[in-house]
């Protein structure tokens, strides 16, 4: 028996995709269709696939073309895959001729003739695009602007006098403009996905979201680490119960920018401590433990009273059978990272834990210590913005941030404004 191998996304399955594996098929008597996941596609460059793993493999099956279906999850799978399976033939179609020659060694490498004129590229490209603009600090929107190159399927167009032109707004105000930005975008029929926290107070929060719904309106919390892979895996990770049950979450983030420490620095334009780093901070507390907690306590060293600008702020939550801490600073600077402490081991983050591409579980015994590796690009905003693509495409809000979290975490900070802290 001739046994052949082939791999391909198929990400929206097509005449040119059906035409390639028949070809593969008449080169010989069983045929396995290797199918990239979604995180070896991230690390190809390829975030902009329109199903998911699970569709894009049902697809393929529908097709009734493939005797055996496996998923490509790392670089060098394919020289695993053909000594494993026993393949006589790896084929590919003829736009990769020459890259894959290496493969000779192992077994036969056959190049087909692709199907002219048809691709998913060009498929994805041939719907309308959605047009997204920006509100704001100049450094957050250029970083937003350059990701959206990335990403298939929108496109940035600057905002000059109303939001006419555009199907989606990224806001990066001053945290307290977001509420009437928000509003005046989804007043105006636009999606938005604002940074993180979305507004000072709950009920304007409450407001907005009503605004949404009503309007069929996605409103997305715009915290880029709940986007990236590591992070993602991460939480799968503690929830599984490798490291037992999770007694304590220490999240630290700090910078020491904008002059904030300093004396006589104008601040009033600038974002305090618990905005620009309180909700990324508060993100894997309420994502592992859940928001019915206890108690808690906040700490601010504030360094401006007219204007409450915290320049070190710490919050301390107790839960029914867990702790949390979070470490929030402009004007103070401490080690970056993320400890989840389990009963059977513990989750290390390193500095900068809300860009990680790496993340240890370890125990006791270190031998038994594992390391987990990512890919991150772009910090995550490619993947944010893939995620709040979608979520306007299929009209569903987006499961990376749900509501609860991101309610608490206004909910945080409207107590501190509220003067419900204590000051050092």
């Amino acid at each position: 028996m001739i046994k052949v191998i082939t791999y391909g996304t198929y990400d929206v399955l097509h005449y040119g995709h059906i035409r390639l594996l028949e070809r593969a098929k008449a080169l010989g008597d069983y045929l396995i269709v290797g199918i990239t996941s979604d995180d070896y596609d991230k690390t190809r460059g390829k975030i902009n696939n329109q199903q998911s793993l699970i569709e894009r493999i049902a697809a393929v099956k529908a097709t009734g073309l493939a005797d055996e279906i496996i998923v490509e999850e790392y670089e060098g799978q394919k020289i695993d895959d053909i000594r494993r399976l026993s393949v006589d033939i790896f084929t590919v179609g003829s736009d990769w001729v020459g890259y894959f020659d290496y493969l000779n060694e192992y077994c036969k490498v056959v190049y087909l003739p692709r199907t002219e004129g048809i691709s998913s590229s060009e498929i994805r490209a041939e719907k309308r695009k959605l047009v997204i603009g920006t509100l704001g600090d100049g450094m957050l929107c250029q970083k937003f602007i350059r990701e959206m190159q990335y990403v298939n399927g929108v496109e940035y167009k600057e905002i000059i006098n109303s939001l006419d032109d555009v199907d989606a707004v990224y806001i990066a105000t001053h945290p307290s403009q977001h509420y009437n930005d928000v509003k005046s975008a989804l007043k105006a029929g636009k999606h938005v996905i604002c940074e993180s926290p979305i507004a000072l107070r709950i009920a304007d929060y409450q407001e907005l979201k009503e605004l949404a719904q009503r309007n069929r309106l996605v409103l997305a919390d715009g915290i880029k680490t709940a986007y990236s892979t590591a992070y993602s895996r991460l939480l799968v990770v503690a929830k599984s119960g490798r490291i037992g049950n999770i007694v304590s979450v220490d999240s630290v983030c700090t910078s020491l920018s904008n002059g904030a420490g300093e004396a006589g620095a104008d601040l009033s334009k600038k974002q305090n401590s618990i905005c620009a780093w309180g909700p990324t901070a508060m993100l894997p507390i309420f994502q592992l433990l859940g928001t019915d907690y206890q108690s808690k306590n906040i700490v601010s060293k504030i360094i401006d009273e007219k204007i409450q600008f915290d320049g070190f702020t710490k919050i301390d939550f107790v839960y029914d059978r867990s702790v949390a801490s979070v470490k929030v600073g402009k004007a103070a600077k401490a080690e970056g990272e993320l400890i989840i402490t389990g009963s059977k081991g513990y989750i290390y983050v390193p500095a900068p834990w809300w860009k990680t591409d790496y993340f240890e579980v370890r125990y006791e015994n270190p031998a038994n210590n594992k390391r987990y590796f990512y890919q991150l690009d772009g910090e995550g905003i490619r993947y944010e913005i893939v995620a709040f693509a979608k979520a306007i495409e299929s009209g569903k809000e987006s499961y990376y941030i749900n509501n609860d979290v991101s309610e608490n975490i206004i909910k945080i900070v409207e107590e501190f404004y509220n003067h419900n802290y204590t000051g050092i």
